[in-house]
């Protein structure tokens, strides 16, 4: 049986060398490894404790935890806005954290990747998601580390699924998240 990731993109641009990050790890899926990328994070409203409350939780957020707690493995695949994740992204995780120690991240592997046009490819931003998605309780696999930089040059004429290279980096990293996630 295929373990099933989900992965969040925190790009709400169709086009974003992100998602096309994110599209990758669907096409170069290893045999075993069922990947799934999320659509509706733009229909999340901004976390609020006040409307995170049984029976009243924004539908968009009670299918977001829906589908977390329905994977093996979580991937998140992270442009960077300003040295940081993308906000849509952070809501996410913010949604995910709650109900504090219970929630649907809680212990579920948990991998960061991502493409920027700089240099370092958005680790920074990375970094940051990593941070937060550990302090809201999954298990991140800090091994796992795919950086693109360049990202509007590297992939102006070529979708990352067609970069050897790429595909390579993602079935490889896809792998590893099958070994963690049948141990889990």
């Amino acid at each position: 049986m295929a373990i099933k990731v989900l992965t969040l993109v925190g790009s709400l641009r169709n086009g974003s060398t992100n998602r096309q990050l994110a599209e990758a790890t669907v096409e170069s899926a290893p045999e075993g490894v069922e990947v799934s990328v999320y659509s509706g994070l733009e229909n999340l409203p901004f976390y609020n404790e006040d409307k995170d409350v049984e029976g009243q939780v924004p539908a968009a957020a009670a299918a977001l935890r829906a589908a977390v707690a329905e994977a093996d493995a979580l991937l998140v695949v992270s442009p960077e806005y300003n040295g940081t994740m993308p906000a849509v992204l952070k809501n996410a995780i913010d949604w995910l954290s709650r109900p504090f120690g219970a929630s649907a991240a809680t212990g579920l592997p948990t991998a960061v990747i991502g493409t920027a046009f700089g240099q370092y490819g958005g680790v920074w931003a990375q970094d940051e998601a990593r941070k937060a998605l550990g302090i809201a309780g999954a298990k991140v696999i800090e091994d796992i580390k795919i950086a693109i930089p360049n990202s509007v040059v590297r992939f102006a004429d070529t979708h990352p699924k067609d970069d050897a290279e790429v595909a390579e980096q993602v079935s490889g990293m896809l792998s590893d998240i099958r070994r963690i996630a049948e141990a889990n």
